[in-house]
């Protein structure tokens, strides 16, 4: 089993292709390539831990479908535009506003919104976050989860960590 994470699919949400640049023709290209690159990088028995703004639709049978054909145990963190719709679905393993997890020794705080200061912050803990479609400047062990920076892919904490090594800025 491994821990994934991601953020601001924007499932059904036409005006993120001209809002955030995203390279496809039409919604639909959209959310093909999306659910294509999430089934690609997450197995049935992998925790995926979605950090907000999942789809725009606000229809039951949409977003129980979305989720029926998205692999892994599929755990939200509630995002700023998902709808009550969104977050009572039933293909949910966890709903929260918030969570803190550990993983291999280290603590993750994990919230739609990027913080400016997190629990145990001084000791070493990461935040993980999304909502800021990688426009944000991001401090000390801050990383912003979501499609828009991580290939429209879910993604591994080590690769989250490794890219921001990669940057010469951890």
């Amino acid at each position: 089993m491994t821990i994934f994470f991601t953020s601001d699919t924007h499932f059904d949400d036409a005006r993120r292709i001209r809002i955030d640049h995203r390279p496809f023709a039409t919604i639909e290209a959209h959310d093909a390539a999306l659910i294509a690159r999430w089934n690609e990088t997450v197995g049935p028995e992998d925790d995926i831990y979605h950090l907000g703004d999942v789809t725009a639709s606000k229809k039951d049978a949409r977003i129980g479908e979305l989720l029926g054909l998205l692999k892994g145990r599929k755990h939200l963190i509630i995002g700023n535009n998902d709808p009550p719709t969104t977050i009572e679905a039933k293909g949910w393993t966890s709903v929260a506003p918030y969570r803190e997890l550990e993983i291999d020794g280290k603590r993750i705080i994990l919230c739609h919104y990027p913080f400016r200061t997190w629990h145990d912050m001084g000791k070493g803990a990461i935040d993980l976050h999304g909502h800021s479609h990688g426009r944000l400047k991001e401090a000390t062990r801050q990383y912003d989860v979501g499609v828009d920076v991580f290939d429209y892919r879910p993604v591994t904490l080590d690769t989250i960590l490794a890219r921001k090594r990669g940057k010469g800025t951890q």
